[in-house]
């Protein structure tokens, strides 16, 4: 069995807060945090389609970005709306229940989550469906460590996941804009996968609400909208999950979601994407298969034909 071994992303791309506390503290006094640090991306020109020389001249973007720039419906289907509307989303108390084919159902409190699984920080490239981009340092822990609390068995092919519903603390589902609650899936080799985490904060700091608070997924080499956030529902299932976007749209978004700049959305290109913070007048950085992670994932879809499981 191959080990598996996390890329790394140059400093230049990392996300701004005072460009991360002064890179931790120039990494805890050269200590580089201890092994839960993990620099996840792909740079050297060959490795997984890594980007050219050229791209190292990205400016950090700021941190504002990161919490005023969100596509969150259940708080507002503007890109300010979230952050405004963030004070209505209470994440105290809150509970995961996690059900289906498993042998050890149950309910996970929120409060108990950092003694069963430590958090370490991981920094990942982020990529829109609509184009835009970032790089963010999440903390959470692997998506697998809860997953295998919970034993699924031999039936359980794909992992459903759903957001919180409940109107009053998030007033966007008061607009019929999606059919809520909100539903995510992955097939179960992408939900073990090493890359695959839940997210608990970002910048050392708890999860704000407008970004998916207590606990988002985050899948790295997919669009943004497969990153479901404020889960309060895991089921594992035989059948494949009706993810909310892909039944909505089913022509312009797909199940798998996996970022490929050779399938455009039917309304725009996927080609090149707009980093957040590099600037109107900046050009756009083209655009990495599975978002730069090929060499980790790729070997996911050996034989699939991508441009018809999109």
């Amino acid at each position: 069995m191959s080990r598996f071994r996390p890329p790394s992303i140059p400093p230049s791309q990392i996300t701004d807060e005072t460009v991360w506390k002064k890179r931790r503290r120039i990494m805890q006094a050269a200590g580089v945090l201890g092994a839960g640090v993990l620099l996840a991306g792909i740079t050297e020109a060959g490795r997984g389609g890594g980007r050219k020389k050229e791209d190292d001249r990205l400016e950090p973007t700021p941190y504002r970005y990161i919490t005023t720039y969100n596509n969150f419906y259940e708080l507002g289907t503007g890109k300010r709306e979230p952050a405004e509307n963030a004070h209505y989303l209470t994440t105290r108390p809150w509970s995961i229940e996690v059900s289906g084919e498993c042998e050890k159902p149950g309910t996970l409190d929120i409060e108990d989550l950092p003694r069963l699984f430590p958090t370490e920080e991981r920094i990942y490239r982020f990529r829109c469906v609509e184009a835009w981009a970032m790089v963010v340092p999440w903390e959470g822990f692997p998506l697998s460590k809860l997953l295998k609390r919970f034993q699924p068995t031999s039936k359980a092919k794909y992992v459903e996941f759903r957001t919180l519903y409940d109107p009053e603390r998030m007033p966007g589902q008061k607009r019929n804009v999606l059919p809520w609650p909100y539903v995510e899936g992955l097939r179960m080799d992408e939900a073990m996968h090493p890359l695959t985490l839940i997210a608990t904060g970002l910048y050392g700091k708890p999860l704000p609400a407008q970004n998916g608070a207590p606990l988002r997924l985050v899948v790295p080499w997919k669009y943004g909208f497969k990153s479901i956030k404020s889960i309060v529902s895991i089921r594992f299932t035989e059948k494949q999950p009706r993810n909310t976007w892909h039944v909505l749209q089913p022509d312009e978004y797909g199940f798998y979601a996996n970022v490929n700049p050779a399938v455009d959305h039917p309304r725009w290109s996927q080609k090149r994407e707009r980093v957040l913070g590099s600037g109107i007048f900046a050009d756009k950085q083209p655009t990495l298969p599975f978002n730069g992670y090929a060499e980790q994932v790729a070997g996911l879809y050996r034989g699939m034909d991508l441009r018809k499981y999109f």
